[in-house]
């Protein structure tokens, strides 16, 4: 082999292939057909059974990748690669079905093959292509077309503008869904439990510790009393009532200042050592407010109310912790 000696300039080819690639995206919304493109969501929103993607090559690596997207983002959707449909799994499809089919040029030989079985077998066909006459855009109830005018490989060969310009059609189009799904960020958390990402989205709720297991003492309870509820239950506080109403809470902390008084616990009862305005959040409030609380209010616990105001509960450092959000 000869060695040739170069003098290459690396990052001037990555902005030539940069330039290229964002020109071609912020000319997409121009030149997509806004009526189709709506449409083209409608007929997604209104499918009552299940939305396949379909690809096959770099469009199949799309394809899948956006299905993952949707399905991520309230959008349920399966991808199947276009050459094990033509070996069985076209079996999945039903006539509830919608079939999404991506193929930049349309043309796709294994597409064109399986495309007179996907027209019988589902109950409409929509494609993503960058060629509006192709076999593919003809044989759909709907296209969106991309107008790529060149690649970003210098040859023009190897799809690279292409594959940016369907993948960000793909985000567009499950952004919208998203949105018109009024899609939140406690369904995020909830497609996402094991996920790091998906756990940023928990709320007090989900990892609080509900009144029933915390001690909740009268107020004319003693403080000698109140020590073996409160260490038996381990969350280090009791709940005060008068009546039926909770009006206020002790501490381990609130004890601790006791004996360091040399307050004498056996006589003092818990409504005149409590503590009357304590911290508090609602249940539905994310747990990073409730991380943002304590750090402020330099505390590790607090209590937790429901919309109503009512308490329902308790939020420690000790279940963040351990739910490894942080």
């Amino acid at each position: 082999m000869v060695n040739k000696k170069t003098n290459n300039n690396f990052f001037k080819s990555a902005k030539r292939t940069f330039e290229k690639e964002i020109n071609s995206l912020s000319r997409i919304p121009n030149d997509l057909n806004k009526q189709n493109y709506n449409k083209f969501c409608e007929e997604i929103l209104s499918n009552k059974g299940n939305l396949f993607l379909m690809g096959i090559g770099k469009s199949g690596n799309i394809a899948e990748k956006v299905s993952s997207t949707l399905s991520s983002t309230g959008t349920p959707s399966i991808y199947i690669n276009a050459a094990e449909a033509s070996h069985g799994d076209l079996g999945v499809l039903t006539k509830k079905d919608l079939l999404i089919i991506f193929s930049f040029s349309g043309e796709t030989e294994e597409i064109l093959k399986i495309l007179p079985s996907c027209k019988k077998k589902v109950r409409n066909i929509l494609s993503i292509t960058g060629n509006k006459k192709s076999t593919l855009s003809k044989n759909s109830k709907l296209s969106l077309t991309l107008n790529v005018r060149e690649e970003a490989c210098p040859m023009d060969l190897a799809p690279t503008t292409s594959s940016t310009s369907m993948l960000v059609l793909g985000d567009a189009l499950a952004i919208s869904l998203l949105e018109a799904n009024k899609f939140s960020k406690k369904d995020f958390a909830e497609n996402h439990p094991g996920g790091s990402l998906g756990k940023k989205f928990y709320t007090v709720k989900d990892l609080m510790v509900k009144t029933s297991k915390i001690p909740i003492l009268s107020e004319k309870t003693s403080i000698n009393e109140a020590i073996y509820p409160i260490s038996s239950q381990g969350l280090g506080l009791a709940l005060v009532k008068k009546n039926r109403e909770i009006i206020g809470i002790f501490t381990d902390g609130d004890l601790r200042r006791c004996l360091e008084k040399k307050i004498d616990i056996r006589s003092l009862s818990l409504g005149k050592v409590m503590t009357k305005d304590f911290k508090w959040l609602v249940e539905d409030e994310l747990i990073s407010k409730a991380i943002s609380m304590m750090e402020k209010n330099k505390t590790f616990s607090l209590i937790v109310k429901n919309n109503k105001e009512k308490i329902v509960g308790l939020i420690r450092m000790h279940e963040i912790l351990e739910s490894k959000i942080i």
